[in-house]
């Protein structure tokens, strides 16, 4: 494919418009009050290209010409804000230059670690870096937001949580996992446990607000308590609005007396209730990211950065590597 500067030598921008409307299958929705769609351009690696929209008269507008972030070296944003959340987890939004957005392609993370570079190290001396995922969409503009929960054992979470307003945190990405592709699959299953839901859910909120979307997903969200629920009204507010296309469930190890739903670890019985068959072949797709014991004993170790081999529960009712992913 051409590059955008290469095209717009070679066609004009209404040209380049049709022309990129018939190879991007995905759409994001603007905040603006007109639900302009927006495209992402060249959102790949870098998440780098042009961001444009239409405007009340059908022309393209250009408004950003690459993300703020670089995917090869870490660069330092401001914290604006911090939101908290629960007793153990907070928001930081972090301002990004310009009021830009990040353009994030989907499903991708980030990787952080301290802007000092004598603060935050390991036993060796070297710096800790830690990958975590926005739950902010792509076209937010000008902030970028962390759900980061605070680990008694965790040295990043304890790090960040330590930010006070206006302190700044060393950022690079995006780290590209999954390049999710709007109406690729007939069902997906999201499994998640604690803050392992933010990837599942930069997935679901990003294919669900395509108008196009005919994919119906399943999360499958399991926490110790029901004060453990990160995201919890964000995710009742999807439910609510995509009925026909989201189902929630959620699971407790330690429920609360009167409790309706399953409760505790994932079992073969309860993927097998809310889960698609492995049977629909290349039209189902099942993503898991939670503690490293759970997505083991749902979906097999992972081998460090890489996927490694396909086990626990999925395997034995019969899904395939190439119908799991693990974040």
């Amino acid at each position: 494919m051409l590059s955008f500067a290469a095209s717009a030598r070679h066609v004009g921008r209404s040209q380049l418009l049709r022309a990129t409307r018939r190879s991007y299958a995905t759409e994001t929705t603007s905040k603006k009050p007109s639900n302009l769609p927006l495209y992402l351009m060249g959102a790949g690696v870098a998440g780098l290209g042009s961001y444009f929209y239409l405007n009340s008269t059908g022309k393209s507008v250009i408004t950003q010409e690459k993300s703020p972030l670089d995917p090869e070296n870490f660069k330092d944003f401001k914290l604006k804000k911090i939101v908290p959340y629960n007793h153990n987890t907070s928001e930081f939004i972090f301002e990004l230059p310009n009021n830009e957005a990040s353009l994030l392609p989907v499903a991708s993370c980030l990787v952080v670690k301290s802007s000092d570079p004598e603060a935050l190290k390991d036993e060796k001396g070297k710096p800790i870096i830690r990958p975590y995922t926005p739950i902010s969409p792509p076209e937010k503009q000008g902030e970028l937001t962390l759900l980061i929960k605070k680990y008694d054992n965790g040295n990043a979470s304890k790090h960040i949580h330590g930010l006070k307003e206006g302190d700044t945190l060393a950022i690079k990405g995006p780290i590209p996992k999954f390049p999710y592709k709007v109406n690729e699959f007939e069902e997906v299953a999201l499994i998640g446990g604690g803050s392992g839901i933010t990837p599942l859910y930069q997935i679901v909120t990003h294919a669900l607000s395509n108008a196009s979307n005919r994919t119906k997903f399943t999360l499958l969200f399991s926490n110790v308590t029901e004060v453990d629920i990160l995201l919890k009204s964000e995710l009742e507010a999807l439910q609510k609005k995509y009925p026909t296309k989201f189902n929630l469930v959620y699971m407790l190890d330690k429920p609360p007396a009167g409790w309706t739903g399953p409760s505790g670890y994932i079992s073969k019985e309860v993927l097998q209730q809310h889960v698609a068959p492995a049977s629909l072949n290349e039209r189902v797709k099942v993503f898991v990211c939670g503690p490293p014991g759970q997505v083991a004993a749902v979906a097999g170790k992972k081998a460090g950065m890489k996927q490694g081999e396909l086990g626990g529960i999925l395997k034995e009712l019969g899904y395939t590597e190439d119908q799991v992913y693990k974040f």
